[in-house]
C-alpha cells in the first residue's frame, strides 16, 4: 500500500474511532468471506465491520486518543464500529461467535472506556435500550397510578360516607312515623 493510501486509511479509521459510540475488536481467523458477510448483515446498519492492518489500526487509534487496543492488535483483526445501540451490536457479535467459534472478541471500547472481552459479553447480556426504556416507563406509570390512588382514596371514601349519610337521612325522613297502637277493644254491634 502506498503511503498516501495508508494515510487515507489511517485518517478514515481514526474518524471512525472518534465518531462511533463503541468499538469491538475481534479476531476473525478461519472465517470465510461468506461468514463475514453474514456477520455484517447480522450486525445491522448501525455497525460497520472493518478488516484492517494492525499497524494502521494502532496508529489510527492512537491518533483518536485510544491506547486500549495496543496489546490486542495481533493476528487477523477486525473492528466493529458501533453507531447505534452498543447492546444490540454486542448481542449480535456474541450470538455469531456462539455459532462460529472462529470469531473471537478481543476487547471493546464504550464511550471512551476500555472494555475486556468479558465486559463486552456482559454488555451483550443486558437488555436493549428500547426494552430498558419501556421497563422504566412502565415502572413510572405504575408509581404514578399508585400515587393517584393514594390521593384519590380519601376523597372517594369521603364521597361514599356523605352519600351513605344522605341515603340514611332520606330513609328516615321519607318513612311516616308509626302511630301508637291503641289498646281499645273493638266493640261488636249487636
Amino acid at each position: 500500500m502506498a503511503k498516501p493510501e495508508k494515510e487515507a486509511a489511517v485518517a478514515e479509521l481514526a474518524e471512525k474511532f472518534r465518531g462511533s459510540n463503541a468499538a469491538v475488536l475481534t479476531e476473525y481467523r478461519g472465517l470465510t468471506v461468506a461468514q463475514l458477510k453474514r456477520l455484517r448483515v447480522a450486525l445491522g446498519a448501525d455497525v460497520t465491520y472493518s478488516v484492517s492492518k494492525n499497524t494502521l489500526t494502532k496508529i489510527a487509534a492512537n491518533q483518536a486518543g485510544i491506547d486500549a487496543f495496543d496489546a490486542d492488535l495481533t493476528g487477523p483483526t477486525a473492528i466493529a464500529f458501533i453507531d447505534g445501540d452498543p447492546v444490540t451490536a454486542a448481542k449480535g457479535l456474541r450470538d455469531f461467535a456462539k455459532e462460529n467459534p472462529q470469531l473471537v472478541i478481543k476487547a471493546g471500547l464504550l464511550d471512551g472506556r476500555a472494555m475486556t472481552a468479558a465486559e463486552v459479553t456482559q454488555l451483550a447480556d443486558l437488555e436493549s435500550r428500547e426494552v430498558l426504556l419501556a421497563k422504566t416507563a412502565g415502572a413510572l406509570k405504575a408509581t404514578l397510578s399508585r400515587g393517584v390512588f393514594v390521593v384519590a382514596a380519601p376523597l372517594s371514601k369521603a364521597v361514599r360516607t356523605v352519600e351513605a349519610l344522605r341515603e340514611k337521612r332520606e330513609g328516615s325522613e321519607g318513612t311516616p312515623a308509626a302511630e301508637p297502637a291503641t289498646a281499645e277493644p273493638e266493640t261488636a254491634d249487636a
